[in-house]
């Protein structure tokens, strides 16, 4: 069985193939083809432009309130038998990406668990993963592996005229 490269879901039946690589759909082909956008672009240009982006404004609140770099939220939602979890990154500085997670837990606490079994089994583990992106430290000397590839694909994006679809999942983010 193969895995899609966009999504990282299993591919069963069909999917599509590209340049050596495998999509679930024709909307992950459509966003596989910035992976593949993404790899032909110099590693200089990225690491150049993640720089800017790390010593500039937040995007989020416009302040500079230190480096801006990617901040995970993990959120879960559930009701009865029907669970979702999702993990979302964002370019931001960290009191912003704070507040963020801060956000997702709360949010998580009050309708994840709702859901059997899903919603109590991934409840604790979203919830610890944004107390875990909460607690950790933050190196603000450079910027992250993390924001150089999301900087990669926004580049891509820009090439190819395309918007980067949001699946929800951090792909190769």
């Amino acid at each position: 069985m193969a895995t899609c490269a966009t999504c990282n879901k299993t591919i069963v039946f069909g999917g599509v193939r590209d340049n050596g690589y495998r999509f679930c759909s024709k909307s992950c082909h459509r966003g596989g083809q910035l992976l593949i956008a993404a790899q032909e672009i110099p590693a200089d240009v990225v690491k150049e432009l993640a720089r800017e982006v790390h010593s500039s404004a937040c995007p989020v609140c416009g302040k500079r309130r230190g480096p801006v770099d990617v901040h995970t939220a993990h959120r879960v939602w559930s009701f009865i038998v029907w669970s979702s979890w999702v993990s979302r990154p964002r370019v931001s500085c960290r009191s912003c990406g704070l507040k963020f997670q801060f956000t997702a837990t709360l949010s998580s606490l009050l309708f994840g668990w709702w859901g059997i079994p899903w919603g109590l089994i991934m409840t604790p583990v979203q919830v610890s993963k944004n107390f875990y992106g909460m607690a950790r430290p933050h190196e603000s000397t450079s910027p992250s592996k993390r924001l150089e590839e999301v900087v990669r694909f926004q580049l891509a994006a820009r090439e190819k005229e395309q918007p980067i679809a949001d699946t929800g999942q951090p792909r190769h983010l």
